[in-house]
């Protein structure tokens, strides 16, 4: 590894040829303090040549609005996107809780590993495990994955583990060379599930060929990965360029006719789409008439409970009393002044909105 002229030191200093307790990973930079400017530079640095566990997941689009490849491709050519959501500071401050919540269910002892590693085979392979778990059966350690989770995601907890986590500790398997690996959640904020996942060798195999692939082709070499429908793609692409107003991009003819014609079709699909779901909907809506749920052989197959969304407007009209009783001032940002004395702040915390325009008709019209 080169060392950057801004770094304090070589990393290869700091990476032991192979660890004990992970049998195919070295040390690649020991754990620090990430308010320490000196420590943290290092830590990004790992960051941008390297695939790690959150990386694989936006890679395979599987970190639903979280991540997507074109952010961990931004990211890796030093275009940092990373915005510390609340949910993510929450994550980080509770991990420890977790760990010792599966510690204390699972009967395993937890430890904190050193640091990030690095598999020695393929350097670009990186890991930051959550905790180690110790003693699993035979191996010395085995990772463990912490997450915090959604009261909404809880099915997806109860018989296994989703994709995206589970992804992730295969991943943390490549690295290290572990025979399996644990994965826990904090579900609701009262809830832990948590799971172990074997080796699969046809997982792993794959998924190192796949982001070899992509790593060589989006890191190495440098080519942006194509437009995908990714939630996280729009919102990154909505504010990742600082633009001028009303400049122009120039693009090839056919390519634009192509996308407004994709787009025009795929927007019609939609609505029909949307049409034939709703229609669906009422039926289901008429079977449940005044009922709130709906049985067939016995069991739950839909509901249709008086629990969405409140409706404030028709509250106030029909309501007054009620609603100057429950009504109190709130403090709101005066969006109106903010755009009025200070244009250019105001525009750049605007997302772009992308707004086809409708191809032109070529028929001629009768004078």
């Amino acid at each position: 590894m080169t060392t950057s002229p801004d770094l304090l030191f070589n990393l290869d200093d700091l990476a032991p040829a192979g660890l004990p307790e992970a049998p195919t990973a070295r040390l690649l930079l020991p754990n620090g303090d990430l308010n320490d400017p000196e420590f943290r530079a290092l830590w990004e640095r790992t960051r941008l040549d390297g695939i790690g566990g959150s990386d694989v997941a936006g890679i395979l689009g599987l970190a639903g609005k979280w991540n997507s490849p074109r952010r961990v491709f931004e990211e890796k050519h030093g275009r940092s996107t990373f915005t510390d959501t609340e949910p993510a500071e929450i994550g980080r401050e509770i991990e420890d809780f977790i760990a010792r919540m599966f510690s204390k269910r699972s009967g395993l002892d937890i430890a904190m590993p050193p640091g990030t590693l690095q598999n020695i085979e393929r350097p670009w392979m990186r890991a930051n495990v959550d905790r180690y778990v110790i003693g699993s059966d035979g191996a010395p350690v085995v990772p463990l994955e912490c997450k915090n989770r959604s009261e909404y995601q809880l099915d997806d907890w109860e018989e296994g583990v989703p994709d995206g986590p589970a992804i992730q500790c295969f991943w943390y398997m490549a690295v290290g060379g572990w025979s399996h690996g644990y994965v826990a959640a904090l579900v609701g904020g009262n809830k832990l599930r948590y799971h172990r996942l074997e080796r699969d060798e046809e997982i792993i195999g794959e998924l190192v060929e796949h982001c070899e692939q992509w790593y060589e082709r989006h890191i190495v070499e440098g080519l942006p990965p194509a437009a995908d429908g990714l939630e996280d793609t729009t919102n990154l692409l909505a504010r990742l360029w600082e633009v001028q107003p009303e400049a122009v991009a120039e693009v090839d003819g056919e390519t634009a006719r192509q996308l407004l014609a994709d787009h025009t079709r795929l927007t019609d699909e939609v609505k029909a789409a949307q049409e034939r779901v709703r229609a669906v909907e009422n039926e289901m809506r008429l079977l449940a008439g005044a009922n709130e749920i709906v049985k067939a052989d016995g069991q739950i197959v839909w509901t249709n409970k008086q629990n969405s969304t409140f409706a404030p407007k028709r509250f106030r009209e029909e309501k007054p009393e009620l609603a100057a009783r429950f009504t109190h001032k709130v403090e709101a940002l005066d969006m109106d002044r903010l755009k009025a004395e200070e244009p250019d702040v105001y525009r750049s915390y605007r997302a772009r909105q992308l707004r086809p325009t409708k191809p032109k008709s070529t028929s001629k019209k009768g004078k």
